[in-house]
């Protein structure tokens, strides 16, 4: 190998060079390095955080779902026992109605009973008379023998 004027002129062009690129391109695009090292960290650290904080909110969420959930079973359950306390007590008040009504219809016949039984025996005592007046084959006095048939009609 020939070593020439050529060669050191190469040597020296690639020194300058070298030098060049460590004195000019060389720290700008280590600080563009560094600064985008950074910026991945700090995003990465953000991503960790987001994924930490979703973690925590999706637990609020679950606990106060599970909070509602039982608040309204407790409230489907209080309605389920007020619906029954209703019906309970529409039952009671339906029974007292019905004895209410039941006394009064009972009342109603006992006096349509006595009724009857009176008109019935008035209809006896003029049946009496009247039968009287024909075996006897002559007037009674109704008013005379009025108390004697009141009596048999309380006999009856």
């Amino acid at each position: 190998m020939n070593i020439n004027m050529t060669f050191f002129g190469q040597m020296i062009s690639f020194a300058l060079l070298i030098w060049f690129t460590m004195k000019f391109i060389w720290p700008p695009m280590n600080r563009a390095i560094e600064e985008r090292q950074k910026k991945i960290a700090e995003g990465l650290a953000a991503a960790e955080r987001s994924q930490h904080d979703l973690a925590q909110a999706q637990q609020s969420v679950d606990a106060a779902m599970r909070e509602a959930r039982a608040k309204a079973n407790e409230v489907i359950e209080q309605a389920h026992q007020r619906a029954n306390q209703i019906i309970e007590q529409a039952k009671t008040d339906a029974m007292v109605e019905a004895t209410r009504q039941k006394a009064l219809a009972d009342a109603e016949i006992v006096a349509a009973q006595n009724r009857a039984r009176e008109d019935l025996r008035r209809q006896v005592s003029s049946l009496a008379v009247s039968g009287a007046e024909k075996l006897l084959r002559r007037e009674i006095d109704a008013n005379a023998h009025k108390a004697l048939l009141d009596e048999l009609a309380a006999q009856l």
